[in-house]
């Protein structure tokens, strides 16, 4: 039969360093599932600057590419126009 001075709880009771070792690991624990869900942010916003320089690097020498088309048309215009146009009368 139990004894009449225990309450029937068969936890026994927790020291200060031990209550504290607890709550440190808690901590920890909740310190590492942070920290996974900071990476993943961190990941996705990486991603997101990494595809917006692309993107404006792509821009930048497309438009540079088509500023050289549009520069040699207008130097070949500029060649029709001082030869003038060619008609059956000047050729």
């Amino acid at each position: 039969m139990a004894e009449k001075g225990e309450t029937g709880s068969s936890k026994p009771t927790l020291t200060a360093a031990e209550k504290q070792l607890y709550r440190s690991r808690q901590e920890l624990n909740y310190m590492k599932q942070q920290a996974a869900r900071i990476r993943s942010r961190n990941l996705m916003t990486g991603l997101a600057i990494g595809a917006f320089v692309v993107g404006m690097f792509s821009y930048t020498i497309l438009s540079v590419k088509q500023e050289r088309v549009i520069d040699e048309l207008d130097d070949e215009a500029r060649i029709h126009i001082t030869r003038g146009p060619r008609t059956g009368a000047n050729s």
